[in-house]
């Protein structure tokens, strides 16, 4: 399977505040992200989870090493929009990505400004509209919309741009639990059936448990990266740097202190709840 993404030996530090010195972030990082993949990035505030991700997308240009998308350099001026024609961003508020009072031409916006020519953006922004199920609303205020529909809104600017990959920057950090599964199904959907390559930087655990593979930094540094039950199941790794597994991993990390022998790699509800009816019915 070919590359969408690779970090070689990239260095970046953000430059110092009145004469104090630089905030180093990334120091010989490596990292490669296979094309139509799921990864979810996992970290504590600090450990570098943004700085990575914008580095995707070159809002952010190394300060060493380099970083590809697609096989273009992102430090090359020159390949800038392909660049990001190529990957697309998600932040966590969606209001701030917002543009237009009219939820289809705020989809629009992005092939706007690509030069894509009318009909084409017409026929972008349906299909765009329609895989995040958002077709209904497309002549709608944005701003009546509810948080989750307004960040699929969001989704379906950036996909109407046709990137081959995504990167979502805790998209779901201010919505309720509807529309953080909302979201969540959507870019489920987006990446089995479109097979768009998905990047989701987020903190929680239950969202990164749904990824094909989980990356989780420390301090700059890859910690773990694996498949979620692999990397899940090294709960006390998860708590020395300050994270916590998905919640049926602790139910049965804590039963085992009482004396269970469970395993640590039951991340699906039900088949928790199965190990433990097992567990206690003999």
């Amino acid at each position: 399977m070919s590359e969408a993404i690779r970090v070689e030996h990239l260095n970046y530090s953000y430059p110092g505040v009145d004469n104090t010195p630089a905030v180093a972030v990334f120091r010989d990082f490596n990292l490669s992200i296979e094309q139509g993949s799921f990864v979810a990035v996992l970290g504590s505030n600090g450990c570098g989870k943004s700085t990575l991700a914008k580095h995707f997308n070159s809002i952010l240009l190394p300060c060493g090493g380099k970083v590809y998308v697609c096989g273009l350099d992102t430090s090359d001026e020159e390949l800038l929009i392909r660049v990001r024609r190529n990957v697309g961003m998600v932040f966590q508020n969606p209001d701030n990505q917002i543009v237009a009072n009219v939820v289809e031409e705020d989809v629009a916006f992005g092939p706007e400004n690509l030069g894509i020519a009318s009909p084409e953006i017409r026929r972008r922004v349906d299909k765009a509209l329609k895989q995040v199920n958002m077709y209904e609303y497309r002549e709608h205020a944005p701003h009546l919309l509810s948080g989750g529909q307004k960040q699929r809104v969001a989704i379906a600017g950036v996909i109407a741009m046709e990137p081959s990959c995504i990167v979502l920057d805790e998209p779901t950090a201010m919505l309720d639990p509807r529309g953080r599964k909302e979201v969540m199904d959507t870019i489920l959907r987006l990446n089995a059936e479109k097979g768009i390559t998905v990047v989701l930087i987020t903190h929680h655990m239950d969202e990164a448990a749904q990824a094909q593979r989980v990356v989780v930094l420390n301090k700059g540094a890859v910690v773990a990266d694996g498949k979620p039950e692999d990397v899940f199941s090294n709960v006390e790794l998860l708590h020395r740097i300050g994270l916590a597994a998905p919640e049926t991993v602790e139910l049965c990390y804590a039963l085992n202190h009482e004396g269970f022998q469970l395993p640590l790699n039951r991340l699906d509800i039900e088949k928790c709840a199965q190990t433990l009816y097992d567990a206690i019915k003999v």
